[in-house]
């Protein structure tokens, strides 16, 4: 029987980076908040958006072309093929085809930003929007094909054409012709009025979308990082006093001196340091894992900003006391810039993390580091021992790993270029950055899970009375799915293993102690 779900009432209050995550993981649903202002308000800019095709006014894409073609005037007669057509002619989108999980957010972040109620569409939009959500049926969407501004208008493009029952979508985890899943559930395709596809596509919810999924991913990675390199400093027999807090008060980032907490509350104090001072990928992990913690904050306003925000174009206020007439306002609010300056960030800070792992991983396996483990990890013991490798492909595997995250990490802002007639000639590029930060976290997830086989082994070798309790859990947990290596063999399905295991939170990191903004 399905768990109940709880419903992120949108159109009044804020929607968060958590209700993003939870409706994409399909633990909430969304639904328009029933408050009689909230349903006024877009009807009045509905309303608005249905006298300008009587002939009261100019907006741009109704009563116009569309981009460089604005200056082409659309007669009444068949202004009502240009939703569809602009659908349509979007059709581009090239690539891999976004997860579910990811459609799902893309789908409820454009629907949030539709219900604040100045966008000229209709409450019987959102309400399909909202259902196909609760359905679990969602636009499949290919990954590339948006510079940014004007938003991501290809990619969006998906969801206007799963509304009309074209091109293919999510359901039940499989992808099928919208067309044969809008029957299965009963739904009618819907048509587009002028303005509609309009402000599905004009807006920066792909790039916000996957900045959500990504700032969560990060929170996450950011403990496991802490709780790896207080692993790696207990086997390689580290100076616990490196994360005293003292250190950390006297330069007081709020995030860094978390993740020396975190550190610190994991690390066995028991043995003598094998250094008077560890090298940097250990003394100065808080400093790189709390990168993350640090700007964590500042990306939950900006992400929350934009997905609360109005982001299309024009923006249509409807009528009301404060504007009889009501307001056409042609701007450029779907420019992604500050998504873009997220997602750019984020590419940065959590390669950093992959780097910082990838040197640990190195320490383990070099005997001129390790304090004494045996040279890749080996535990073989027998006379055929030199015939076996341990780790060393393993500590390859990261090392490949880390720098494919580390070429990522360039801005992809600084790339800019003109399109579309040079009407689009300063554009965020603010989704190529979403999509090349999505790659980092799993790249950089992979070092994690590499690293927790490799210091798993190590706490087998050094023995568990030499590590802190918190380590041997975590060893614990590992060897319940993945058992030690005893002599060489494949280790690629343990790597699938632990991730599955680091995504599904199945590892004992702790809770995760507040940091101002997570």
């Amino acid at each position: 029987m399905e768990l109940e779900r709880r419903a992120v009432h949108i159109g009044t209050r804020p929607m968060t980076v958590e209700d993003v995550c939870a409706v994409a993981g399909r633990t909430a649903v969304l639904a328009v908040d029933p408050d009689p202002a909230v349903r006024h308000r877009i009807a009045q800019s509905r309303q608005l958006v249905d006298d300008a095709l009587a002939g009261a006014r100019t907006i741009y894409g109704v009563t116009t072309g569309f981009g460089a073609s604005v200056e082409f005037q659309v007669p009444v007669e068949v202004a009502e093929e240009m939703p569809l057509n602009l659908v349509r002619y979007h059709g581009c989108g090239t690539g891999a085809l976004f997860g579910p999980e990811a459609a799902a957010a893309i789908l409820a972040v454009r629907t949030n930003s539709l219900a604040q109620g100045f966008s000229g569409v209709r409450q019987a939009l959102l309400d399909r929007m909202c259902a196909l959500l609760e359905r679990g049926c969602f636009p499949a969407i290919p990954e590339e094909g948006s510079v940014g501004a004007s938003g991501d208008l290809t990619p969006l493009s998906y969801i206007g054409a799963l509304l009309v029952g074209e091109r293919e979508c999510w359901l039940d985890g499989q992808v099928v012709p919208a067309a044969d899943a809008l029957a299965r559930l009963g739904f009618p395709a819907f048509g587009l009025r002028p303005k509609e596809s309009l402000a599905i596509m004009n807006g920066t919810s792909v790039m916000s979308a996957l900045g959500c999924l990504g700032w969560t991913r990060a929170l996450r990675l950011a403990r496991l990082s802490c709780a790896l390199s207080a692993m790696a400093s207990d086997v390689l027999h580290g100076v616990p006093s490196h994360f005293d807090d003292r250190i950390f008060e006297l330069k007081n980032h709020p995030g860094q001196r978390q993740a020396a907490r975190w550190i610190r509350a994991r690390v066995h104090e028991k043995n003598p340091p094998a250094r008077v001072q560890d090298r940097y990928s250990i003394r100065c992990a808080p400093h790189v894992v709390g990168l993350i913690l640090d700007c964590l904050p500042w990306m939950r306003r900006m992400l929350e900003t934009e997905i609360n925000g109005v982001n299309d174009n024009p923006i249509i206020e409807g009528y009301s006391d404060d504007a009889p007439e009501g307001r056409v306002m042609h701007g450029g609010n779907f420019y992604g810039g500050h998504a873009c300056l997220v997602t750019d960030t984020m590419k940065n800070v959590v390669a950093n993390v992959a780097d910082l792992l990838d040197r640990q991983v190195g320490m383990l396996c070099n005997p001129a580091t390790n304090a004494g483990l045996p040279a890749n990890l080996v535990a073989r013991t027998g006379p055929d021992r030199a015939t076996h490798h341990g780790f060393k492909a393993m500590e390859i595997s990261a090392s490949a790993l880390a720098a494919e995250a580390l070429k990522m990490s360039m801005p992809a802002s600084v790339f800019s270029r003109s399109t579309e007639s040079y009407n689009q000639d300063k554009v965020s590029m603010g989704t190529i950055s979403a999509r090349e930060s999505v790659r980092v976290l799993d790249l950089t997830e992979t070092v994690a899970a590499v690293h927790l086989l490799t210091v798993c082994q190590a706490v087998d070798l050094r023995g568990p009375e030499n590590c802190h309790p918190a380590s041997v859990a975590m060893r614990d947990a590992v060897r319940r799915e993945v058992p030690m290596n005893l002599a060489d063999r494949r280790m690629d399905l343990d790597i699938q293993t632990v991730l599955r295991m680091l995504r599904a939170d199945a590892l004992p990191l702790g809770p995760l102690e507040a940091v101002e903004g997570t």
